[in-house]
């Protein structure tokens, strides 16, 4: 019982950690797209006004990762019996299309401006000043949401220090426009003022690129594709001594949950509290070698069919 109660509480922590941590990302996209807004509008710019829509779609990204944490932790039940932890899944899927539809709308205004050709733009020092504390922003939140989806094995989280490391190279491409509108007015280089749209299409590209990798993950996870490494290890660890061999391994991902299931061959002449025994060591293996794996852990006397009955782990 005393083990039983140890496990809540560090669950309930593990909850209110990623919560926190979520909370404040939302805090923190809302700021930035307020002052982004707002100095984009001031001065012209389609890199800046870029990057707020890009920082308005992190804030909604960021909502639903905190509502994504939230229900994700909710214990199973019958009509789930994995648990809720797809919800996670579903909630960087979720934010993939929303950093695509971004895409779309950036590449839209910069080549119509690069058409155009006589938007002006002013890189004032505001304009500046902005996409340094964006950065100075991101920088710290990646960072935070990042060591809680290590520590806590979150998919929504990773997929929400992904969005705010994604700014940091973006709002760099943004000042790098800046600058060249600034070169454009020292040196009368009339050309150099439309480097404020292509830093919007660079906006456009890095921002595909994060999304193709953010959703082969998603949907990676929700159709249960296991990474071949995570297969090896288990397989490996889960070859105690004892075994003659591991004829099968399966393993699923459910947000922060991983769920293995093993088969072992065993020798035949072992009695049924031995092959017990030889299934319980496999399974704390996997469990030292995977931790906080629900792990299921079926022993086969060698030759028989694995469908037939047979010892199986508790």
């Amino acid at each position: 019982m005393a083990v039983k109660a140890t496990e809540v509480a560090d669950a309930t922590q593990a909850d209110r950690e990623k919560r926190i941590v979520a909370a404040s990302s939302v805090a923190a996209a809302f700021l930035l797209t307020g002052m982004k807004v707002v100095v984009g509008l001031q001065t012209g710019s389609i890199g800046i006004l870029s990057e707020a829509a890009h920082s308005g779609l992190d804030l909604l990204a960021a909502a639903v990762t905190l509502w994504a944490v939230r229900a994700s932790s909710r214990p199973a039940d019958k009509d789930h019996p994995y648990g809720h932890g797809k919800i996670e899944n579903f909630s960087a899927l979720f934010e993939t299309g929303l950093l695509l539809a971004t895409c779309v709308w950036i590449a839209y205004e910069a080549v119509k401006r690069l058409l155009a050709g006589n938007v002006h733009v002013e890189a004032t020092g505001w304009s500046f000043a902005i996409m340094f504390i964006s950065i100075a922003v991101d920088i710290s939140r990646s960072r935070a949401l990042a060591r809680a989806a290590k520590k806590h094995r979150s998919q929504a989280l990773e997929a929400d220090a992904l969005h705010f490391s994604t700014d940091v190279w973006s709002s760099s491409v943004v000042i790098v426009g800046l600058l060249a509108v600034r070169a454009s007015e020292a040196f009368s280089i009339p050309w150099l003022a439309r480097a404020d749209a292509i830093a919007a299409l660079g906006v456009a590209a890095i921002a595909v690129i994060i999304s193709l990798r953010l959703g082969k993950k998603s949907v990676d996870d929700l159709l249960d594709a296991a990474p071949p490494d995570l297969l090896t290890r288990v397989a490996a660890v889960a070859r105690v001594e004892g075994v003659l061999e591991v004829s099968q391994v399966r393993v699923r991902r459910s947000g922060p949950d991983v769920f293995a299931d093993v088969t072992l061959e065993v020798d035949r002449a072992l009695s049924l509290e031995a092959a017990h025994a030889l299934a319980d060591q496999a399974e704390a293996a996997v469990r030292a070698a995977v931790p906080g794996a629900d792990v299921v852990v079926h022993a086969h006397p060698s030759g028989d069919d694995p469908t037939d009955d047979v010892p199986e782990a508790p």
